[in-house]
């Protein structure tokens, strides 16, 4: 194709420095594919260069709220600037955990049961009393992350009640809702799903082994501290329903073009989806390309062809 893409990666969210690696690899890809490639950071620069000089495509290596709200795809709508990825809808609907898995679960999809805790309601209410209603209800342990937000950060395993209001602070200071949901014991696993234009198709599912049990920012983007295995360790029975429950959470929350769904196998062997990605860190450490190396594609080939199919929409 005879395209010029832009990369856009950066921005201010906490992720920046992931999403700059993101993005860097991306653009190594787009070129290595024989695409016209730049990467630009979403700043106030940004629209009067998509106004001056406009790509014919853009792929998102956004992490955060920036990459992953649908507010930065809406400009790029307004923009008439096609882009790979999910749409601005989708984007914020799929961004917001708690909506996020009540879409899944009006779907019959899978879930852990869960509550969200603004963080007024939280003082409102009273600490003590809030928190010992959702030990009551939920039991223990639990897993507190942010209700927006990605990369681990703000997470945290609560196994002790009196951890609960560390775990809860913590959380907060990175959104001001928080998502405590029961934590399932079991084998985490990331399945990427991309759509090259003959529908979405499961990519080898990667199963995630962290050293210390969490699966938090240091272990995602530090070497030696987690151990991948893909395709996953798990029986083909097991595997088919672990994909096709992905699957099924991703054509329940109207994803398109690539994204990522994390799932918990729980000890009888059932799927239950933990949240999705719209986009999905390209990293040396992350998941997506893993599975892409894993089913033998070139991950340039298949961003070259996510590009081509966000242009065709804008034809």
């Amino acid at each position: 194709m005879d395209v010029r893409v832009l990369v856009l990666a950066g921005g201010l969210s906490y992720e920046r420095d992931v999403s700059l690696r993101s993005g860097r690899r991306v653009l190594d890809a787009l070129r290595a594919s024989g695409l016209t490639a730049d990467m630009h950071d979403a700043d106030v620069s940004l629209l009067p260069a998509l106004q001056a000089d406009p790509p014919d495509a853009v792929v998102i290596a956004l992490h955060g709220a920036t990459g992953e709200d649908g507010s930065l795809r809406g400009v790029l709508d307004l923009c008439g600037v096609p882009y790979v990825g999910a749409d601005a809808r989708t984007a914020r609907l799929a961004w917001d955990k708690p909506s996020a898995k009540s879409m899944l679960r009006e779907a019959g999809i899978p879930t852990p049961d869960w509550v969200a805790l603004p963080h007024d309601r939280f003082s409102e209410l009273g600490a003590v009393a809030v928190l010992d209603r959702i030990v009551s209800r939920l039991g223990l342990p639990l897993m507190v992350k942010p209700a927006q937000g990605g990369s681990g950060l703000g997470a945290a395993v609560v196994r002790d009640v009196a951890d609960l209001p560390a775990a809860m602070v913590g959380c907060f200071a990175y959104d001001s809702t928080a998502l405590v949901e029961q934590f399932v014991t079991g084998t985490n696993v990331a399945v990427s799903i991309i759509d090259l234009g003959t529908g979405p198709e499961a990519l080898p599912i990667v199963e995630i082994v962290p050293r210390d049990g969490v699966y938090d920012y240091a272990a995602r983007y530090t070497a030696g501290l987690t151990t991948w295995h893909v395709p996953a360790r798990l029986s083909p029975e097991v595997a088919a329903k672990v994909s096709e429950t992905a699957l099924a959470a991703y054509k329940a929350l109207g994803l398109r073009d690539l994204s990522r769904i994390d799932v918990i196998i729980g000890v009888d062997g059932e799927p239950q989806v933990l949240g999705c990605n719209v986009s999905p860190g390209m990293t040396e450490t992350s998941l997506l390309p893993l599975a892409v190396q894993a089913a033998g594609v070139d991950l340039g080939a298949v961003l070259s062809a996510l590009v081509e199919r966000a242009v065709a929409r804008k034809g």
